[in-house]
């Protein structure tokens, strides 16, 4: 591991000013650390956050939920407010990792974990993400494909993020308070997270030294919502396909509002915006759901030993839908 300088603030503005070209900021740790040890990241200064960010989770007048960057993965699935009001949200995050790890991350790192794609991971193989321009190793032929993207990829990367709470924020249209140097802006979800495109190394939107200080969570939808998790083993893995999804239906049996954000396909949480627009208005039945499916998969791009994603995403889709009409 590459030497470094520590600092521990106790604001986000002194986090904000502690920041410097080549540095990281740190918060549980359950991610940064580990790619510090494999070579992947060698930050030169290091801004420990744990203490500059809020760690709680607190009720607005207007309906709204504020959680802090500071909250412990475990305390946010755990919260009464959270699994009463968003059980998708506590059901994503309780789907993430071990109980030893959600003790541990907090939710501004969650948001912020880089893909565990193994070509990134390797500093012996070319990556893009890793190193812009040196090649995707997981695009050429023979390589493993199998846990890799079939929705807005491209030539440059086909990586998939590995976060479960992004999937639910994502669906549950979130938004993401950040502190920077020039100042505090809001962060739409979707939206924070980036396509690959010709930069995969950019992972979101924010500005070097910028810092999550807190998720803003609207409302809740209306109607019954869950997550859920398809995976190769029980525990401790990434989705092969996840869904967070949201679904009213109106008195006279018909989809009034429903909200979809699929994982494990795409660069970033990858809101559903067609499936949901194709559901709307229409009978909640086995047909409607998988002619939503259809349509937005209509567009998935499968490598070779990808194919089952979007056979997988569509059942999952439909299975879901159906399960939240009854």
């Amino acid at each position: 591991m590459r030497a470094f300088s520590y600092v521990k603030a106790g604001s986000p503005a002194e986090a904000v000013s502690q920041y410097r070209p080549g540095a990281a900021y740190l918060g549980g740790g359950t991610n940064l650390v580990d790619l510090m040890r494999l070579g992947v990241a060698a930050p030169d200064h290091v801004v420990d956050v744990t203490g500059a960010v809020d760690g709680s989770i607190s009720e607005g007048d207007d309906g709204e939920l504020r959680v802090g960057a500071g909250v412990r993965n475990s305390d946010l699935a755990n919260h009464p407010v959270v699994r009463e009001r968003y059980p998708m949200l506590a059901r994503a995050v309780l789907n993430g990792a071990s109980g030893q790890i959600r003790n541990m991350a907090t939710v501004g790192g969650n948001l912020l974990q880089r893909t565990r794609c193994p070509y990134f991971q390797d500093v012996t193989m070319p990556c893009n993400k890793r190193q812009p321009g040196s090649g995707c190793q997981a695009a050429e032929p023979g390589a493993e494909t199998g846990n890799m993207a079939i929705l807005g990829h491209s030539p440059f990367c086909v990586a998939t993020h590995p976060s479960d709470m992004a999937v639910a924020l994502t669906a549950l249209g979130a938004r993401v308070r950040v502190a920077g140097p020039d100042g505090g802006r809001l962060v739409e979800m979707p939206g924070l997270h980036r396509l690959p495109d010709g930069r995969p190394d950019l992972d979101t939107v924010l500005t070097p030294g910028e810092l999550i200080t807190e998720v803003e969570l609207p409302p809740p939808p209306r109607g019954r919502s869950t997550y859920r998790k398809v995976r190769e083993r029980a525990s401790f893995a990434f989705a092969l396909v996840s869904l967070a999804a949201a679904l009213d239906i109106g008195k006279d049996g018909r989809v009034r509002d429903c909200r979809l954000a699929l994982g494990g396909v795409a660069h970033a949480p990858w809101r559903a915006h067609a499936a949901e627009r194709a559901a709307l208005s229409l009978p909640a039945s086995r047909e409607t759901f998988a002619r939503a499916a259809d349509e937005e998969l209509r567009n998935a791009r499968p490598l070779p030993g990808t194919e089952y994603k979007a056979t997988l995403a569509r059942n999952l889709i439909v299975s879901v839908l159906e399960e939240l009409s009854q």
